[in-house]
């Protein structure tokens, strides 16, 4: 995904999450530009939870390009929908 040139909250290199397979275990890698990963163990897919501005700035669409806009409010809008669920579940 290419981040616009004049973007003052751009990655400049992008950085490595790990994150723990939840139904494996194994260690799975991916870049902060990426939304998801697939793990090499049990093919489990992870989602990328730090979206940061592509959930607000109004140039987002423009900045990252479409399909990676479309794929990153997808994950935030999967995220929002757990977190409630967790939310509501708690609360009963």
């Amino acid at each position: 995904m290419a981040v616009m040139m004049g973007c003052q909250g751009r990655d400049k290199t992008p950085t490595i999450i790990e994150k723990k397979c939840p139904r494996c275990g194994q260690l799975i890698e991916l870049f902060s530009t990426d939304t998801e990963a697939k793990c090499e163990n049990c093919g489990f897919v992870v989602y990328n939870d730090s979206l940061s501005c592509v959930q607000w700035c109004s140039y987002a669409k423009q900045c990252v390009g479409e399909e990676a806009y479309e794929q990153l409010m997808a994950v935030a809008k999967k995220q929002k929908e757990r977190r409630e669920s967790e939310s509501s579940a708690e609360n009963t």
